[in-house]
């Protein structure tokens, strides 16, 4: 059987790279691409790196017939997101890559997002993302909130030693690298080129950031106690790929083991040998996360590094893994694809 999908949001990086990964897949379909403000284009007068492909004309999302789609996904902003996906179809299933469904609290949305949420029985129906950690649950959901990208990079790095307890929880570090389709497509000013080529700047500092939430959340549910990270990202002039330095203090063997023993049967997890640490150029276009690990010269310090590339494994592979699941599906299928290098 094949999956008849919708892609709402089409005309935005996470969309694109949607249609980029199912139009190998085999098991879906694409059955109606929307975007409000490209609607009435083709996909090729958008992307034309798509151009060789048959698909829908891009429509707004009113013009589009839910008969017979089996599953949505949901690539909008936030906010609008939510407004949308309580309007769908009670029986449709969703994979949302927005942040709207990633809390569980309502007053930890309000807290990081600023409004509050609209649909709040619906965020506590979500199951969280992170396909490796939630996967039982995923396959039974009808509604999946994908992660931010920044805050997968970092629960790979960093779950299994916590699960584990092999660092100290009340001294963790987290520097962050993400390129700039992470901030999406839209028109602004620090992402011209001019304005961000040939330089590197923190952002977000101090603790603002809002994939905070997700860290606070699940590390906190893990340890069974409040757990509160350091956490700097920075944009990088590139166009895709997450690089994350974790500081911890626990003995680096030890991490290392907790690093290969959680992801020894996980098809898109790899951990290095010990003292090999990852680029994201080994993870370009790919659906893998890369994990390395040395040791620091201070006694009893390790270092995590984790690569990912933040359109794929970081969002819109995640959310096609998910959606497999959900179907019923291999989880692997189309996402097998080798990283591009150079």
């Amino acid at each position: 059987m094949t999956a008849k999908i919708a892609i709402l949001g089409a005309s935005g990086y996470t969309g694109a790279e949607l249609i980029r990964l199912i139009s190998t897949h085999g098991g879906m379909e694409i059955a109606a691409l929307g975007a409000n403000s490209k609607a009435g284009l083709a996909m090729a007068d958008v992307f034309p790196f798509l151009r060789h492909l048959d698909l829908p004309q891009l429509v707004t999302i009113d013009e589009i017939d839910w008969t017979g789609i089996d599953l949505c996904f949901c690539a909008l902003p936030h906010k609008t997101s939510q407004e949308v996906i309580s309007a769908l179809p009670k029986t449709l299933k969703i994979v949302d890559l927005s942040a709207d469904f990633r809390l569980r609290d309502p007053e930890a949305y309000a807290k990081w997002y600023g409004n509050a949420h609209g649909a709040v029985e619906m965020q506590g129906q979500a199951v969280y993302g992170l396909t490796e950690f939630y996967r039982d649950q995923i396959a039974a959901a009808r509604l999946v909130a994908g992660t931010g990208c920044n805050a997968a990079t970092g629960q790979f790095a960093l779950r299994p030693l916590i699960e584990a307890g092999v660092i100290d929880l009340d001294h963790i570090i987290l520097d962050l690298k993400c390129a700039v389709s992470g901030a999406g497509r839209s028109l602004k000013e620090n992402l011209l080129h001019a304005e961000l080529s040939e330089g590197t700047n923190a952002y977000a500092v101090g603790g603002t950031h809002r994939h905070l939430g997700e860290f606070d959340q699940e590390f906190s549910a893990l340890a069974g106690r409040p757990v509160h990270i350091q956490f700097t990202p920075h944009l990088i002039p590139a166009n895709r790929g997450i690089l994350a330095t974790a500081y911890v203090h626990g003995d680096p063997a030890a991490v290392h083991q907790a690093l290969q023993q959680a992801y020894a049967t996980e098809t898109f997890i790899e951990v290095l040998p010990f003292g090999a640490t990852p680029s994201t150029h080994d993870v370009r276009g790919s659906n893998f996360c890369h994990l390395g690990v040395t040791g620091d010269r201070i006694d009893g310090r390790a270092i995590v590094v984790a690569a990912l590339d933040n359109l794929t494994k970081g969002s819109s592979g995640q959310a096609l893994q998910n959606a497999n699941l959900m179907l019923g599906l291999p989880e692997t299928q189309g996402l097998m694809m080798a990283p591009l290098f150079p």
